[in-house]
């Protein structure tokens, strides 16, 4: 007899990408700006940052999880917070792989 419970996904499935994400074990940091940085300082981060992300095959799989969460600090998926404004559903665009 059911007692109209759905069967859901384990968690673990559905997180195991992060286990083999490029940023694994690095320095928070590089990913998250400090409340004062601006400028060319912060564009410098967000491209290692991004460089990171482009090495794994699971960035499409963090974009996602970004985009589908509304991260709004730091560089996940190799887009970072100004990156993922403009990909929101709602202005019809999204950048490239």
């Amino acid at each position: 007899m059911t007692h109209g419970r759905r069967r859901t996904a384990p968690v673990v499935e559905s997180w195991d990408w992060q286990r083999r994400a490029a940023c694994r074990g690095l320095d928070s940091a590089l990913f998250f700006h400090p409340d004062s940085e601006r400028g060319r300082v912060k564009a410098e981060r967000d491209a290692r940052a991004k460089q990171i992300c482009h090495r794994r095959p699971v960035m499409a799989q963090c974009r996602t999880h970004a985009l589908g969460t509304e991260e709004v600090y730091g560089v996940w998926g190799g887009l970072s917070e100004t990156d993922r404004r403009t990909a929101r559903p709602s202005s019809g665009s999204m950048p490239a792989l």
